[in-house]
């Protein structure tokens, strides 16, 4: 099966909703797991890699929450293939540079993925929009608990579940949220709570996970530590102080908005000028822009505009996207060149911002979410 008609479509992929989504655009959880006896992918020689991937993938796809997946190995996927699935946070960027004896398992409403001999030989994952990572956690409990019915994983009963890397070990669990924060941006304060975050032993990584930047104003928080906890106590942790952030990101966009709102106007309506009217834009200054978009939107300086506009923006102009929509290799120069049809097409019915936000004027206050 292709893959791209595997896939939801952008449009309905931004229309999803879920609790907090005005700040937390998703919620993750990951579990890493490990058979017994068998070396870790690092370490395996090729056939043996095959051979686990011919243990795992029917497993997988046995699983009642895994019909009609879509499965394939890596090395039948193209690079333009992969990079689609990176830019949709379905696989990591190591798994796409992986080939022969590496696959992947996803589920009809890309609710779970399963990466097979990633560092570890699973790489389970549940996705949820909106800030739902206990709902996320329960849902890939489930499908590990039915997976170790059929497998032997590699446990130590004073350990853990062992794996590749000692970051992992013991729960092998990575909570985590994707988190667009302009306000804490705008007002200067996102280093603070970056670092009150770090104190806290949770990590603070950029739009496609660890090494990378934040474009968009879009962070990615998650625990750092999986050993000593249970999985409910991690969950709950990281929930507590994603709740935290949700309030401080609120009340840096309702303290912008009363006491620099000129400044707030003023980023919002050049950020909407240029996707408007430009006829070149990189990916990277695109995000940004959008970023202030959608944050213009929450704040309802765009009457009448949804937010699933700017979120199927951020998802279709990405390089990889872009590129399979024009169903041809592009040079960074003609991507940047479509890139900019496309925004200014989108956005030809959309009206400049207004100047007056609701919650200035008396209205509905611009911190009501969801």
């Amino acid at each position: 099966m292709d893959i791209h008609e595997f896939l939801i479509p952008p449009a309905e992929s931004a229309r999803r909703r879920g609790p907090h989504d005005r700040i937390v655009m998703s919620s993750r959880v990951r579990l890493a797991r490990n058979l017994k006896g068998a070396a870790f992918p690092g370490w395996a020689k090729k056939p043996e890699r095959i051979k686990t991937l011919e243990v795992l993938r029917p497993a997988i796809q046995a699983l009642p929450d895994m019909a009609d997946a879509f499965s394939e190995s890596m090395d039948n996927l193209s690079s333009l293939d992969k990079q689609i699935l990176v830019e949709r946070h379905l696989i990591s960027r190591e798994h796409a540079a992986k080939s022969a004896g590496s696959g992947l398992v996803l589920n009809r409403d890309e609710s779970f993925c399963v990466m097979i001999n990633e560092e570890d030989h699973l790489r389970m994952q549940a996705l949820r929009p909106g800030l739902q990572t206990k709902q996320a956690w329960q849902a890939i409990d489930q499908i590990d608990s039915a997976l170790e019915k059929n497998l032997d994983y590699a446990f130590s009963p004073e350990l853990g579940y062992l794996t590749a890397c000692p970051t992992n070990l013991g729960t092998g669990i990575r909570v985590s949220a994707m988190l667009h924060l302009p306000g804490l941006v705008l007002a200067e304060q996102i280093n603070q709570i970056i670092q009150s975050v770090n104190k806290l032993g949770l990590a603070v990584r950029g739009l496609y996970g660890e090494g990378t930047e934040a474009l968009g104003n879009v962070f990615q928080v998650s625990n750092q530590m999986t050993l000593g906890e249970t999985e409910i106590a991690i969950v709950d942790r990281l929930e507590k102080v994603l709740l935290q952030i949700i309030e401080h990101e609120e009340n840096s966009r309702a303290t912008l908005l009363e006491k620099k709102p000129k400044m707030v106007y003023n980023h919002i309506g050049r950020a909407y000028g240029i996707l408007a009217n430009a006829h070149s834009v990189s990916s990277k200054e695109t995000m940004n822009l959008l970023s202030l978009m959608r944050l213009g939107v929450d704040l309802g300086l765009f009457p009448g505009v949804e937010r699933s506009l700017p979120d199927e923006l951020f998802i279709l102009t990405q390089p990889a996207h872009l590129q399979k929509l024009h169903s041809e290799k592009l040079t960074a120069e003609e991507r940047d060149l479509l890139r900019a049809d496309m925004v200014r097409a989108r956005l030809q019915n959309v009206s400049r911002p207004v100047t007056t936000a609701p919650g200035a004027a008396g209205g509905k206050s611009p911190r009501a979410t969801n």
